[in-house]
């Protein structure tokens, strides 16, 4: 499955369908870009209302593959390289929102079936720097 996605775009518009595929994955894009394998800081994230014509390096259209054989990296990857644009995969875990940084190399259809899984936890720790919902 692919999306086609060109300058008239805003983050949301972009987030929405990626989470109409995978209701347990999300896509949060940021300022700065990040490594394979690294997170993005909270305070860079940008707004769902923001133009991707706004922020991106690369002014063209282009067709984002996000396919279940996709991996998160190859997906951030195509991101940056088609549209100069830095985004994260995010998996759901019970009630919060993880950066899937250790996990990049997971497709997301294994990292959809690895969300629908997780069970809701009791309780979530005070210190946990991950999104919550």
């Amino acid at each position: 499955m692919k999306i086609f996605i060109t300058e008239e775009y805003l983050i949301g518009g972009i987030q929405d369908e990626f989470h109409f595929r995978y209701p347990h994955l999300k896509l949060e894009f940021f300022r700065n870009p990040h490594g394979i394998f690294e997170g993005s800081p909270r305070k860079e994230k940008l707004t769902r209302d923001t133009p991707i014509d706004d922020i991106r390096d690369i002014h063209s259209a282009a067709w984002i593959d996000i396919g279940e054989f996709v991996t998160a990296a190859e997906l951030e990857q195509q991101f940056a390289h088609l549209l100069g644009l830095s985004a994260q995969v995010f998996r759901k875990s019970g009630s919060i929102w993880l950066e899937t940084t250790a996990m990049d190399g997971l497709t997301l259809g294994d990292l959809e079936a690895m969300g629908r899984e997780s069970p809701v936890p009791n309780e979530i720790p005070e210190n946990d720097l991950n999104e919550q919902l």
